[in-house]
């Protein structure tokens, strides 16, 4: 099914040349970029264990702010070697962009030092406390005796990493910067449900880590007596420092809880206009501000309510836009039951969706990325407040599958209108087929290969979505509507986002204005909202780096009339990696001039 993409094998070009490209200087730059990147991977165990390596595989990263701000120190350093000892005019065009994008990141670790305490570290919808048991499950390999010694180590390293990520609350609760109230009870759950089952309780449902733990090491050839007294020994780690380092974050959480509050917006820190105007250069990397974000969301919304009016025609239906959204909302027909049929139901129409546009991909692309693609329901420890779906990337030699996560916790989460537009996002053509290209491409400097930004990346996923309909697919008015009903999603985000943190809206607000002007259910307005509230700007690169990617295409489209190529532009937009919006533009215009 799957055909190898033919232009990741060619090495990775741009269009333009320089005349006084000095090879030496190209050489010095690529190594002190890729010695920034080991400095990088050498700094985190979980980075190291992410590509495959097993230096300090019984370790966990270091999250204390010393860390942070000496990585913020060592920028510094980096920046102005940089800029004393690179000639950028010396460079060709692929390590100019290269250059380009590491002083762009190099800036960005030293202006996040203003701002080492504001984000939260727990929320409702993830941390350090729950991105335990998954990386264990996801990275943590067993190929050998060691392996084990090291799994079981980690575990006992719980109790450190939880003693600092106490202490790191405790030092924001000092300077004020507490999560919101509804963070705790869904936080607190979800450090409970990762402290169930055997042999924390006398049942028959295993823990999560204990059941893969053993999955691993009853696969490893290794004698039973080991194999017994590993699993005692890994029985034993769980009941004492797991159990107690948890217990112990429950415990501060309950008594934090005490002292949080429902000011939702980061306007209510001294700093919060600067840190808000921070958040959102950081995921436009346009220099947008909070007012020309709303305006565009604004318009947005009134664009896309026009279409689905369209749609409204298609179905027959008569009544209200707001009539119609309580129609998508409540109608048992858009929903597969709830239980292991309907969610079994849901991962098979999947598996269709990706299966047929992958047959018909040569129609947008050159061909599909060598790295195999698995989709999986989220795991039941953390599906109660995991986001809807999300992809979690593969390895570059195709050792471990991109795998596209549904979650599948309530079917009436997850409409059938919706399914189509959500694969098409997380799988293929969106996030599996743009980071698994950039794993693939060739001479890609490492810092790029494994970096990005949320603007390209979720930008190119929400594009994405619109492609299929290029093709005649989303036959079914209703699928098509699921498109549109995604992309006014993350218009609706741009308004929202900034009405929490700059307009000064509250939580009421943000959940009207979506339940007024889309058709999710409530329990998915309520979501984005507090989503908005404990990741301020993230949520408004979607739909920025959509309409940048689109304006992109129209130029080239424009410009070059019958010589333009869908596939060779989305091979332009792809195979220079995850890049900020300014560079990418420099890119597109660069191919539109060499033709």
């Amino acid at each position: 099914m799957y055909k190898k993409l033919l232009f990741i094998i060619l090495p990775f070009l741009l269009f333009s040349c320089t005349s006084n490209v000095d090879e030496a200087e190209v050489k010095k730059a690529r190594q002190f970029f890729e010695s920034v990147f080991q400095d990088s991977v050498l700094d985190s165990p979980e980075f190291q264990a992410s590509l495959g390596y097993k230096s300090n595989y019984d370790k966990w990263d270091d999250i204390t702010w010393q860390s942070s701000r000496r990585k913020a120190k060592q920028a510094i350093d980096d920046l102005a070697y940089l800029r004393e000892n690179i000639d950028f005019e010396k460079l060709d065009e692929n390590t100019k962009i290269s250059y380009r994008l590491m002083e762009k990141r190099l800036q960005r670790a030293i202006d996040n030092d203003k701002f080492i305490f504001h984000g939260y570290m727990i929320t409702h919808r993830g941390g350090k406390h729950s991105s335990i048991p998954s990386f264990l499950i996801n990275y943590h390999k067993i190929d050998e005796e060691q392996d084990v010694k090291d799994y079981i180590g980690r575990l006992r390293n719980v109790e450190p990493l939880m003693n600092d990520l106490i202490e790191q609350l405790r030092l924001r609760q000092d300077v004020k910067k507490i999560a919101p109230a509804f963070v705790f009870p869904q936080a607190i759950k979800t450090s409970e449900n990762i402290i169930s089952g055997y042999p924390f309780e006398e049942t028959k449902k295993q823990n999560v880590i204990y059941a893969d733990f053993m999955k691993k090491l009853n696969d490893l050839d290794i004698s039973d007596a080991k194999k017994l007294r590993y699993q005692s020994e890994a029985e034993a780690v769980l009941l004492t420092i797991v159990n107690y380092s948890y217990t112990k974050l429950i415990d501060f959480l309950k008594e934090q809880q005490k002292l949080a509050d429902n000011n939702h917006g980061v306007w209510k820190y001294e700093d919060g206009a600067d840190y808000y105007q921070h958040t959102l250069d950081g995921y436009t990397t346009l220099g947008l501000t909070a007012e020309e974000i709303h305006e565009i969301g604004l318009s947005e919304v009134e664009r896309i309510h026009g279409e689905i009016y369209e749609i409204m025609e298609k179905v027959n239906f008569d009544g209200t836009l707001k009539e119609f959204f309580d129609f998508m909302r409540e109608d048992d027909q858009f929903y597969y039951p709830e239980g292991p049929k309907g969610r079994q139901m849901y991962l098979d129409q999947v598996q269709v969706v990706v299966d047929t546009l992958s047959n018909r991909i040569e129609e947008l692309f050159y061909g599909l990325p060598s790295i195999p693609l698995q989709v999986k329901p989220v795991e039941a420890y953390r599906e109660a407040s995991a986001g809807i779906a999300f992809y979690q990337r593969g390895q570059a030699d195709g050792s471990r599958p991109g795998t596209y996560y549904a979650n599948l916790y309530r079917m009436r989460d997850m409409p059938i209108y919706k399914l189509e537009n959500l694969a098409y996002h997380e799988a293929i053509p969106g996030h599996h087929m743009q980071i698994s290209i950039q794993l693939e491409v060739e001479d890609m400097p490492s810092f790029r290969k494994y970096g990005g930004y949320s603007v390209y990346a979720e930008g190119w996923a929400l594009y994405s979505e619109t492609l299929p309909k290029e093709i005649g697919l989303y036959k079914d008015p209703y699928s098509d509507f699921g498109r549109l009903s995604g992309e006014l999603w993350r218009a609706c985000r741009l308004v929202v986002d900034t009405g929490v943190h700059h307009y000064k809206w509250t939580r009421e607000e943000g959940i009207d204005y979506y339940m007024n002007n889309t058709a999710n259910p409530e329990g998915d307005c309520i979501g984005m909202v507090e989503r908005h509230i404990v990741w301020p700007g993230q949520a408004v690169s979607y739909k920025i780096g959509m309409i940048k990617v689109q304006e992109l295409r129209a130029y080239a489209e424009q410009e070059l009339g019958d010589k333009f190529s869908i596939q060779e532009f989305h091979d332009v937009v792809l195979r220079n990696g995850s890049v900020t919006m300014d560079i990418l533009e420099d890119i597109v215009y660069s191919w539109v001039d060499s033709k």
